[in-house]
């Protein structure tokens, strides 16, 4: 593990300070929530985009544009419909006539072009329309005409998705579900903070809130993130919990073999080691440790894993499959 420098932790400290500030704003709109807060802002914080899980009036649309507010970041959002076309993301050539007679093509952006992307119920539209987005999650730009586009920096895509509702939806392929750094799962409030909630928005006033970070300062806070140290244990625990949710890979449960039809990829270690770095970063800390991949486990892994039929039937679930292995992980590095 390298040592921090330190400017880099005077920065750090600094970072911490924004990012709690910008909590207390978020605040002012989505009442309760932490958790979910933190990982969207981790998310955000590593440059990755996130899917938000969770039935209708969980505050997901809100949450969404309130942190492109307080992270300074021009926004546009999608309603994901059975018809929307592929051209209705990416945008369009129209041919235009000049004064002379002259005829050209003129590309119309659509508005995939923004750095804060909310694609609400993603999973409404049709593969064709959703495999628009996975040149742009993963690269950063679009091809349209033969041509690249560059997308402006930084660029983030959160979508939400409804889990109960399934009529009139296409699943989301396995590789847009890999791109998502994180899966966010929202749930119901607890009966304090609904209380607060109905009490903060059925009054005439409503709570403003004000950028904290800009687009420069949140891409900074994201290069910092990739120079904190991490400690090789934490870095074994990461690839011990990763490779282990493969099935018939060494150090695979019983569990993961019998339950798992295929587990997550080389992206997921990826994921898991920029977000424990970013909650590291929120709660103040230098380096990150094993309740950092613990906690965060379960969002990066749950979208990258899939059971059998076998183990659907039998009432097995992800849950219970991902918490089996980070208690073992965890073990594994207490011991070490």
């Amino acid at each position: 593990m390298s040592d921090a420098t330190g400017p880099a932790i005077e920065q750090i400290k600094a970072v911490t300070a924004q990012l709690a500030e910008a909590k207390k704003m978020i605040a002012r709109k989505v009442i309760g929530q932490n958790a979910v807060v933190d990982q969207t802002l981790i998310t955000v914080l590593c440059g990755g985009h996130g899917l938000l899980v969770g039935v209708p009036g969980l505050a997901k649309t809100l949450l969404v544009e309130a942190l492109g507010t307080v992270l300074g970041l021009q926004g546009n959002r999608v309603q994901f419909t059975p018809d929307l076309m592929p051209a209705d993301i990416l945008g369009s050539e129209v041919l235009e006539t000049a004064d002379d007679g002259t005829r050209s093509f003129r590309f119309i952006r659509g508005p995939v072009f923004c750095q804060l992307l909310m694609g609400d119920e993603i999973n409404r539209a049709s593969p064709r329309t959703q495999s628009a987005l996975l040149q742009a999650m993963q690269e950063h730009h679009v091809t349209v005409a033969g041509q690249r586009v560059d997308l402006p920096e930084p660029f983030h895509v959160l979508a939400t998705q409804n889990p109960i509702e399934q009529e009139g939806t296409y699943p989301l392929p396995e590789a847009q579900l890999d791109r998502f750094l994180m899966q966010i799962d929202v749930d119901y409030p607890d009966r304090d903070d609904e209380r607060a909630i109905i009490l903060a928005t059925t009054g005439v006033q409503d709570s403003s809130i004000e950028p904290v970070f800009d687009a420069q300062s949140l891409i900074a806070a994201q290069q910092l993130i990739r120079r904190m140290p991490v400690g090789d244990s934490i870095v074994d625990m990461i690839l011990n919990l990763v490779r282990s949710a493969r099935p018939n890979e060494e150090g695979a449960t019983d569990l993961v073999n019998k339950a798992v039809i295929w587990g997550p990829g080389p992206r997921a270690a990826q994921a898991l080691m920029l977000a424990v770095r970013a909650r590291a970063l929120i709660t103040g800390r230098l380096a990150p440790s094993a309740e950092d991949v613990a906690a965060l486990a379960h969002p990066v892994l749950i979208h990258r894993m899939a059971l059998g039929f076998a183990a659907r039937a039998e009432d097995i679930n992800l849950h219970e499959v991902i918490a089996d292995l980070v208690e073992r992980a965890t073990n594994r590095a207490a011991a070490a």
